[in-house]
């Protein structure tokens, strides 16, 4: 029934009851790589299975080890037929071996980097990272297509679905267009006494809006009437407060995701306890109107 105060009226709009943003962690720190794979784009996924909007995402690293990668897009002219044979091969013939770096990018992971993917592009989060992955809510119909040799809890590989992947992948995608439109897209839009504030993405087909916040004081975000969702990237804890009374002050820490409804309006974010005058830094998204 709080539908429109929570999302906003033009995100109700579009949306319904749908809560469009997801923020999730993926922790491959000590681990290994996550799947390969890649979402369905949005005539493909309106088609097989009936959604309005598919899967978006981007890749924030909030912390990494000196190895951390991700692996993004293809190389460029690579012979699309040879890498799904290979693939097939390597899943059908005892799990491997599938030479990943043939056909796939990789690119060093730092943190604050941010790897932008829209549907249609291959990609999974390298081992030693602390990834937020800022999505869009269908979560459904991810099509990985490697595996690295694992084994489910079961004891067999775990479900691979290449017949689908291979219909989506965007070949052109290579190096060329990942360096140029998916990574690091970071432009300051506004500063003021101790704080600065960046566009991060996502990327133009995408329709997720994502800022940056840095800031020594407090930092007044408006809701821009979409709901925004916010993560503490960088500091031990801020306070957030409404301008109106709208809600208590809340305490976030460090990783932590909130939200903060549309109909909230205005809002701060100011460093706080042992944080107090040391640099913080939030990222929020937002649904672009």
């Amino acid at each position: 029934m709080k539908s429109r105060e929570v999302l906003g009226e033009p995100v109700e709009a579009r949306f319904g009851k749908d809560f469009p943003i997801r923020f999730d962690l993926l922790d491959t720190m000590q681990g290994g790589n996550l799947s390969l794979q890649v979402h369905p784009y949005l005539d493909y996924a309106k088609e097989n299975f009936g959604l309005h909007y598919t899967q978006e995402e981007s890749y924030y690293v909030i912390d990494a080890c000196d190895d951390a990668s991700v692996y993004l897009g293809v190389k460029p002219d690579i012979d699309s037929q040879a890498m799904i044979s290979d693939l097939k091969n390597a899943n059908e013939n005892g799990y491997g071996p599938f030479d990943a770096e043939k056909f796939i990018n990789i690119f060093p992971a730092r943190k604050h980097d941010h790897f932008l993917i829209p549907a249609g592009t291959i990609h999974c989060s390298g081992k030693n990272a602390l990834v937020l992955e800022i999505s869009t809510t269908p979560n459904l119909y991810t099509f990985k297509l490697w595996d690295w040799g694992r084994l489910g809890l079961d004891g067999k590989p775990r479900p691979i679905n290449i017949e689908r992947g291979e219909k989506v992948i965007r070949w052109e995608r290579d190096t060329q267009y990942v360096e140029k439109e998916l990574i690091n897209r970071f432009e300051q839009v506004s500063s003021g006494d101790g704080w600065t504030e960046e566009r991060t993405g996502l990327h133009e087909t995408q329709f997720i809006e994502t800022r940056r916040h840095s800031f020594t004081k407090a930092v007044t975000h408006y809701s821009h009437n979409s709901v925004n969702v916010l993560n503490l990237i960088e500091g031990d804890e801020v306070i957030v407060e409404s301008l109106n009374g709208a809600f208590e002050p809340l305490i976030v820490h460090f990783a932590e995701t909130f939200i903060v409804p549309a109909s909230v309006g205005e809002y701060s974010i100011r460093p706080f306890g042992k944080s107090a005058g040391k640099k913080c830094m939030t990222i929020k998204a937002t649904v672009r109107h």
